[in-house]
């Protein structure tokens, strides 16, 4: 305990962090309230006048972070935890929820669909964060405005504009880079052309990324006294059978390798100065990804598995949106957007010395609607939206003999029959300014959720069931009080519900949650719905000091977990040839959630920065005896550090600091994956990292770093592989 007060006293003075504004950005305001958000409520505000903590990146900020995937960077933004249980992944955590806890939304799109499971995504990686014009953050229940799943917060991702040109001229933007980085030989290379006239205007942007095996730390972890995590064998087929290779190197973790590219086209046509159309096209597809975790799975002396990969996880979106200004008319401004998804994800296992080969194919497709209006008056601005989605999944299987290509019937994750989701919802947000100091914010959602899945073939699994069938009317509110006696000083009460009606994924999946358990379906599952109540204090020193502070309370109730079940009266199944303990789905009575997080920025001299941040979540589900510990509840963490920034050069160096998990906080056969920790649970564990940027020509910038200076060996939280060691990284950036 002396080491980690001493470290990090001493980290105090050294941290960045990416989410907050940069040196330069600062420099041009007085103030932090007067930044413009636009996810709280679908459209332009300042923080002035929201209630909600919001978290924001600007695409320099994103430049600034140099980081590998969108997993990275919001690994390295205040108040967002990241799970991972393979290297191409990242499942990010808002205020202890995750997966189809948290919302994510690209372009007012969402991406979550009714196969959006809640235990750990990877689906943030088919977002290419080198295409992102901005990133904002919503922490806390966001159904209001954005419905189902908002339980935690949204993760609103916004992508670059096509840009247009000043009258009379022609623009034309290149951005391009290439990088490399030694902790999986990273090599990517990115590319983004911008070509405006008046009245239409095109952006293109790609990106390529190829990884290699991932090479975590070789020194020891100052908080734990013994090495954890390394692979010291792994599986190779040799003369078609398969065998244990012992790793002539330990720290590398062979088996996390994949590459990846995305595609982003933008057109858009401004006939009018109040009127204008887009088109959004976005493609993302990967290799396979090793499930990086599944492959270390002992069995006996050796492993499980000797192979476990998702096959290549392709998005492809396309969205067509209408805008409208009319400062003079009762509607001053309108949104319509219609969207199409379509996402295929498969996994594939094959156990070792079996020639079995167990592979699973996810078609999803998701046509959406967004209407959003927005009427302002001198003290009152209103928005209005309506959205709908209807989306639809179809879910095969074959097993394959690798030796002789034969395929046979194999149970589908999901039913194999039609699987549907339709959603529709009115809503509405309201800012009454009062006063110069008090601002009254409120809003509702009214709504409809209806589920269908059929089982279709029954081959493996007889349920007395053979179709699940759900509806639910929905509805959600919020009010909130902004008082802000003078432009340094702001506080704010918010009071938001949230919800999440049950998926496909909830209610009708049958798959192995761990060796040895086995879930099964619960067609008595409910909504999950929570209420929440959260205090906001900023105060701003002269200027140039921001202290930012949010104090939570959220109370859960219908929580979905996963808990033993009896299927035909048997607390045991025969699944996959394992006799597999039954688990399902099931609502728990209630649950509770509370947490804060406070942040520090001040400007020591013209050219330097130093901020601080510190979250802190607390999770319980309620029982009858005892409260017990809820999944997915990160430990308290910190970041801490200086940013020195003059002329063409700055230079980042941070601190990021994880406490103790112990294994009795622990939610045991649920989501924290203790398999993966260590019989003492997840040590706590602090990196140190460097950042440099130097612009060589007004065309040129070169950038270099280093993440993990110490090459220590680390885990985050119910993660199943371990950090990267020592990442040395040169990016060469073009931009005309």
């Amino acid at each position: 305990m002396k080491l980690q007060i001493l470290l990090l006293s001493a980290a105090f003075y050294t941290h960045v962090s990416y989410g907050q504004e940069t040196l330069q950005d600062t420099s041009k305001r007085s103030s932090s309230l007067d930044e413009v958000i636009i996810s709280a409520n679908r459209g332009e505000e300042t923080r002035r006048t929201i209630a909600q903590q919001i978290q924001l990146l600007s695409a320099k900020q994103i430049a600034v972070a140099q980081a590998q995937t969108t997993a990275d960077l919001l690994s390295n933004t205040a108040g967002i935890f990241v799970q991972r249980s393979q290297m191409g992944g990242g499942s990010p955590v808002l205020r202890g929820f995750e997966a189809s806890r948290i919302l994510l939304v690209v372009d007012g799109v969402r991406l979550n669909n009714l196969i959006y499971r809640s235990g750990h995504l990877q689906n943030i990686l088919s977002l290419d964060n080198n295409s992102l014009d901005r990133v904002e953050v919503l922490f806390g229940p966001s159904s209001t405005i954005y419905g189902s799943d908002a339980l935690g917060g949204v993760i609103h991702l916004y992508t670059k504009k096509a840009a247009f040109a000043e009258a009379g001229t022609r623009l034309v933007n290149v951005n391009a880079f290439t990088r490399f980085g030694t902790a999986n030989e990273e090599k990517s290379g990115h590319v983004d052309l911008n070509i405006g006239g008046q009245k239409l205007a095109s952006f293109t942007s790609f990106t390529f990324s190829d990884f290699g095996d991932l090479r975590g730390g070789e020194n020891q972890n100052p908080f734990y006294d013994r090495p954890y995590g390394e692979r010291p064998f792994y599986v190779k087929r040799i003369h078609d059978k398969d065998s244990l290779v012992k790793n002539d190197d330990r720290y590398l973790q062979v088996g996390s390798a994949y590459s990846q590219y995305d595609i982003l086209q933008k057109l858009a046509w401004r006939p009018t100065e109040r009127l204008s159309h887009g088109l959004n096209l976005q493609f993302s597809n990967s290799s396979d990804i090793p499930r990086y975790d599944r492959l270390t799975d002992p069995d006996g002396a050796g492993l499980r598995f000797a192979e476990w990969y998702y096959g290549p996880q392709t998005r492809l979106l396309t969205a067509y949106d209408l805008n409208y200004t009319s400062p003079e008319g009762w509607i001053s401004k309108m949104r319509s957007t219609i969207s199409y998804q379509h996402i295929t994800e498969s996994r594939h296992q094959r156990r070792f010395n079996s020639n079995t080969l167990q592979n699973r194919k996810e078609n999803v497709e998701v046509i959406g609607y967004n209407l959003d209006l927005l009427h302002v008056s001198s003290h009152h601005s209103l928005h209005l939206g309506a959205d709908a989605q209807y989306s639809t999944v179809r879910s095969t299987a074959d097993a394959e003999n690798i030796l002789t290509g034969e395929r046979t019937a194999l149970d589908t994750r999901y039913p194999a029959g039609d699987n549907t989701m339709n959603s529709a919802a009115l809503y509405f947000s309201h800012t009454w300014r009062i006063n110069p100091h008090l601002t009254l914010t409120d809003g509702f959602r009214a709504g409809y959720v209806g589920l269908k899945s059929q089982f279709g073939d029954t081959t493996f699994f007889k349920f007395p069931f053979d179709e699940v069938k759900q509806e639910h009317l929905v509805y959600s509110g919020s009010i909130g009080l902004i008082h802000i006696p003078n432009d340094d000083l702001k506080f704010s009460l918010m009071l938001g519900t949230g919800f999440r009606t049950p998926n496909v994924d909830d209610l009708a999946k049958v798959f192995e949650s761990a060796p040895g358990s086995v879930i099964v379906p619960d067609e008595s599952l409910k909504p999950e719905k929570t209420l929440n109540t959260e205090i906001g204090i900023t105060k701003i020193y002269n200027g140039i000091t921001t202290w930012e502070n949010a104090l939570y309370y959220t109370q859960f109730t219908d929580a979905i977990a996963t808990e033993a079940f009896t299927y035909k009266g048997q607390d045991s199944i025969l699944y996959d040839g394992v006799m597999s303990k039954v688990l399902s789905n099931q609502n728990k009575k209630r649950a509770y959630i509370y947490g804060f997080s406070s942040s520090f920025r001040t400007r020591l001299l013209e050219d330097v920065e130093v901020s601080f941040s510190m979250n802190y979540t607390y999770g319980r589900f309620k029982t009858d005896s005892s409260d017990v510990p809820m999944d997915h509840i990160p430990p308290f963490n910190m970041r801490l550090g200086l940013r020195y920034a003059h002329e063409k050069f700055s230079s980042d160096f941070f601190v990021n600091y994880h406490a103790w998990k112990k294994l009795k906080d622990y939610y045991l056969d649920g989501e924290d994956n203790e398999q993966y920790a260590t019989p003492d649970g997840m040590p706590a564990w602090f990196t140190v990292n460097w950042r440099v940027s130097y612009e060589v020509h007004k065309l040129i910038s070169l950038q270099a770093g280093v993440d993990n200076i110490f090459d220590t060996q680390y885990r985050t939280f119910a993660s199943g592989i371990n950090a990267p060691g020592r990442n040395v990284f040169g990016t060469l950036r073009f931009h005309l």
